[in-house]
């Protein structure tokens, strides 16, 4: 058993590829009342392994446009630039830290699973007041210190997701057990590393820890679609197990069974569109 510390993981973290110029400038405009709308779209369109990407979310059912968009430009016309940036934050993120090397590490559930949490915090977004689109965002990226570990401590991840078979527990229980710190912390590393915005921050950092959150805070938001995913089983793997709901979280969000009933229903009718959408 190999224990972790914050001092390894961040020089990792210091090792990583640089993000894409325009997911990187897109980061840096949350908070920015003067960004070039225009000269980003015009960035991310040189990349067209991510302009594809992001195409193929904005013409999915996802959105529901009555006629395909075929430019970046045209997505931003259509959509808004925050749909567009949560697109692009979405696809351009999680393709840096790649996994193929960790043994048990089950990519697709992974993708099915962030994309289930996206889904579902939009939904409850647009029931609570929330920004969807950064709902979406922060969803599809709450888990993303799983793929730090996955891909950087790759040995000690392999061990840690065997721990998890064995032992029949939470997966961020055996990453306490067998690493010292979980994937939440790690994430929380990560997202200074890569200066997430502080919402993206909580709902990366907190969303297994929303009552120690700001009231109002995404992490109450991303902790509920994130037991809501995983009691759907739309991962689709064998051991998905469903972590209690913090009643502070719960009572903030001020949601009941219709609502979230509706949700529910929405989720799932989106889900596979949205993953071939999304997956590479």
């Amino acid at each position: 058993m190999t224990l972790l510390n914050r001092d390894q993981v961040v020089t990792k973290l210091k090792q990583l590829p640089s993000l894409p110029s325009a997911v990187s400038e897109l980061l840096a405009s949350f908070g920015n009342e003067d960004v070039d709308i225009g000269e980003i779209a015009h960035k991310i369109s040189r990349d067209q392994g991510l302009t594809a990407r992001v195409l193929r979310v904005a013409n999915s059912s996802f959105y529901g446009l009555q006629s395909k968009v075929g430019t970046i430009n045209d997505a931003v016309v259509v959509l808004g630039f925050r749909a567009v940036r949560s697109m692009v934050l979405a696809v351009g993120m999680n393709s840096v830290l790649r996994v193929d090397q960790c043994p048990g590490f089950d990519a697709q559930a992974y993708l099915r699973h962030c994309v289930g949490v996206g889904l579902a915090a939009r939904s409850l977004a647009q029931l609570t007041g929330h920004n969807p689109e950064l709902a979406f965002t922060g969803g599809i990226l709450h888990d993303i210190g799983k793929l730090v570990l996955a891909s950087n401590f790759s040995a000690q991840y392999a061990e840690t997701l065997a721990y998890r078979k064995k032992h029949d527990c939470f997966m961020v229980l055996a990453e306490r057990d067998v690493l010292g710190m979980d994937h939440a912390e790690v994430g929380g590393l990560l997202a200074e590393a890569w200066r997430f915005p502080p919402a993206l921050y909580e709902a990366v950092a907190e969303h297994h820890a929303p009552a120690a959150s700001a009231a109002g805070s995404l992490a109450d938001l991303i902790h509920l679609a994130d037991a809501m995913t995983h009691g759907l089983g739309l991962a689709n793997s064998s051991d998905e197990m469903v972590m209690p709901v913090d009643p502070t979280a719960w009572l903030r969000l001020g949601l009941n069974s219709e609502k979230l009933t509706r949700v529910l229903t929405q989720v799932v009718a989106d889900m596979d569109e949205t993953c071939q959408a999304l997956n590479a």
